[in-house]
């Protein structure tokens, strides 16, 4: 279906597409295929992003003063031009990250209308007016952009998170570094695409290829950054914030280990539903994916029983077959990943009751395969209770009250996203106090946010300072001047 003759993709820097000045490449695969070479991509290094930053810089005071509609012009073109594309574009994500391909059309939709809604939402941001004593004196404060803002995004959702971060940002007045990751580098590159089509400014938006450790820290440390807007591990992001000066902002959103809460008086069919789409779907690689599920005894048995029919039904296969629920892991880096913490759980005494191997016949053997996995008799003190996989892997946890499920719940380091399953309402307002997460959902999936409502988590899943989406994704990206004026 594909061609091993790969182009080559370079970097957009100061409005031109051009080589790294190293002159070294890298490849992007097909995880369902890791014969397949989607493209070949720029190995950029220090002198490229120096290059690009400088662009920014430059650009900067043109843009932050061009007025608000031409800012948001080139936001609705943009949108546009994924819309004409979606079919292209879908085909490279699904073949680029191995989601399936319906999954692919809504990231590509999504993205389209996240432009399009920080084109109109931007233009809504104001300051406010103070009384004072003073009769000849106004006094009122102004939102400013920040200057040259650094966006670092993850393989999993390669063209929605970069969207809500880019979008924001320009309509805002901001320039942009963009570094997606190394795993999903075409797709990235068709938003810059999308915005060189609508006739963005030379220097507004750059995009840089390559690895963290060739560039990350030069990108992060540069004197020209404002803003860092980053999405991923939450190790890479303490090295992040670690790295940052004194003046540059953060905004990070890291990772998950999110539970879903099932109570006695729960429809289990109902809860099985959402363990399946919160934990499988995606290939489990999700920040806000479904990793524990917290089970009352009493129903427990039921519970599990049918969450093993249910996932024996799943089609696993290329994002491209249809009917496959699951696609490929998107590396063999994470692979192995999945696949250590599978053999942890079970020398720590877990149950493996379901699946956990990796797939190696015929129709999967060139690809990053694995069957989904379902552990029973977890303790919540065991690492695959306690630490992000990011895979195909649940952990069943039992408990006999709701206070004992909450205090589950909430031992462990992250706070991204939780869910409960009930029919009683007190216990779902009670679980909306008490349980330490930045999204809580009541008979939903933990995964998944609105594109109008902020998004982002507590404790080590975020820096718990800005939130993402909605009209509130603005003020990472702008800042007050407050005005005196005598008169």
């Amino acid at each position: 279906m594909f061609t091993t003759n790969a182009t080559v993709f370079k970097n957009y820097i100061n409005g031109e597409w051009v080589r790294s000045s190293g002159d070294h490449n890298f490849q992007s695969v097909n995880p369902a295929n890791k014969k397949d070479i989607v493209g070949v991509f720029q190995a950029s290094n220090r002198q490229d992003v120096d290059r690009a930053m400088e662009a920014a810089r430059q650009a900067f005071p043109i843009w932050a003063n061009t007025p608000l509609s031409k800012r948001a012009d080139v936001l609705l073109k943009a949108a546009d031009y994924l819309e004409e594309n979606l079919e292209t574009f879908a085909t490279e994500l699904t073949r680029e990250e191995g989601k399936t391909i319906g999954n692919s059309r809504n990231e590509i939709l999504r993205s389209a209308k996240t432009f399009r809604f920080y084109a109109v939402e931007g233009q809504t941001i104001t300051g406010e007016t103070f009384p004072n004593d003073d009769p000849e004196m106004s006094v009122s404060t102004e939102r400013v952009p920040l200057g040259v803002v650094a966006v670092i995004t993850p393989w999993n959702f390669p063209v929605s998170i970069p969207a809500r971060k880019i979008a924001p940002a320009l309509i805002t007045g901001n320039t942009v570094v963009f570094k997606p990751s190394s795993d999903t580098p075409l797709i990235a590159c068709r938003i810059i695409e999308a915005l060189h089509h609508a006739g963005i400014p030379k220097g507004v938006i750059n995009f840089v290829t390559g690895s963290a450790s060739e560039i990350g820290d030069s990108l992060v440390a540069h004197p020209a950054i404002r803003a860092i807007t980053f999405t991923g591990s939450t190790s890479a992001g303490v090295h992040i914030h670690k790295m940052a000066s004194l003046t540059t902002r953060t905004q990070m959103e890291l990772g998950g280990k999110n539970p879903l809460i099932v109570m006695d008086d729960a429809d289990v069919a109902l809860a099985v539903k959402l363990t399946i789409k919160g934990g499988f779907s995606l290939t489990g690689q999700a920040c806000t994916g479904t990793s524990r599920v917290i089970v009352m005894e009493r129903i427990k048995e039921s519970y599990t029983r049918q969450l093993i029919e249910a996932t024996r039904r799943l089609k696993i296969g290329d994002g491209f077959t249809e009917g496959v629920d699951i696609g490929p892991l998107a590396n063999e880096k994470q692979l192995n990943n999945v696949l250590k913490y599978i053999q942890m759980g079970e020398e720590e005494g877990a149950q493996l009751i379901y699946g956990g191997k990796r797939l190696i016949n015929e129709e999967y053997r060139d690809g990053f395969y694995i069957e989904p996995a379902i552990f029973t008799d977890v303790d919540p003190v065991m690492r695959i209770a306690r630490e992000e996989i990011f895979g195909p892997v649940i952990a069943v946890i039992g408990a006999r009250t709701y206070d004992e499920a909450i205090k589950i719940a909430n031992d462990v380091d992250y706070g991204l996203s939780a869910a409960m399953v009930t029919n009683n309402l007190a216990v779902a307002e009670k679980f909306k106090k008490d349980i330490d997460a930045g999204t809580v959902k009541i008979n939903r999936t933990t995964t998944g946010n609105l594109m109008n409502a902020p998004f982002g988590g507590l404790k080590k899943s975020s820096t718990s300072t800005f939130r993402e989406s909605g009209r509130i994704g603005l003020d990472f990206f702008t800042q007050l001047k407050t005005i005196y004026t005598g008169y």
